[in-house]
């Protein structure tokens, strides 16, 4: 019985931070794709097109990272 709620207490804490991950990862890629894709859509985004496309790129980078991260569930090493 002891060691049943260290157990559950990383599952759920696994749990949590992977659907927090992949929550914050699809918010972090929406925004680079309305960074990327603004103009088109119609959306103004007062910023040079090298520094949007950067940004873009970062945005969807660390989005991606964030998805891997939530999927990949390495949270204890």
């Amino acid at each position: 019985m002891e060691n049943e709620a260290p157990d559950r207490r990383k599952r759920d804490y696994s749990l949590r931070r992977s659907i927090y991950d992949y929550g914050m990862g699809i918010i972090i890629l929406g925004i680079g794709v309305a960074l990327l894709a603004g103009p088109r859509l119609g959306l103004s985004v007062d910023l040079d097109n090298t520094l949007r496309y950067f940004l873009a790129g970062l945005f969807l980078l660390y989005g991606g990272f964030r998805i891997y991260r939530g999927y990949n569930k390495n949270y204890f090493n």
